[in-house]
């Protein structure tokens, strides 16, 4: 069993930044590929990126490729991402993910309960 803790949304203005951080426990953390996903209101739960066992390979969706980067540190069983020139449309809640770099959820086994990030206009 992994048990994942998401933290560091929060309220930014269009163009802002910030940085989630995700919190792993339960399972030797560099064992696990990991990955972020967001989900809008009324909206399906969609890939943001996804990282490696080392952190030596990155995927991301196209939406935030060069903006958003995903990044772990191992000897802290973290997993973060740094988003940058936020845009409203990406409000959304954002989720950690273990288990997998795919770009579909299902294939994730684990899921932290998800920080909102919200960008205003």
């Amino acid at each position: 069993q992994v048990h994942l803790v998401e933290s560091g949304g929060g309220l930014v203005q269009a163009g802002g930044s910030l940085r989630l951080s995700c919190a792993a426990s339960g399972r030797t953390f560099s064992s696990l590929p990991m990955g972020w996903f967001r989900q809008a209101p009324g909206k399906e739960r969609d890939f943001v990126a996804a990282i490696n066992l080392s952190g030596a390979t990155t995927n991301y969706a196209d939406s935030v490729k060069g903006r958003f980067t995903i990044f772990r540190d191992n000897a802290k069983n973290t997993v973060s991402l740094q988003l940058n020139s936020l845009k409203p449309e990406e409000t959304a809640v954002y989720y950690c993910a273990a288990g997998d770099t795919d770009y579909d959820p299902k294939a994730y086994h684990y899921w932290g309960q998800g920080t909102q990030v919200t960008v205003s206009s």
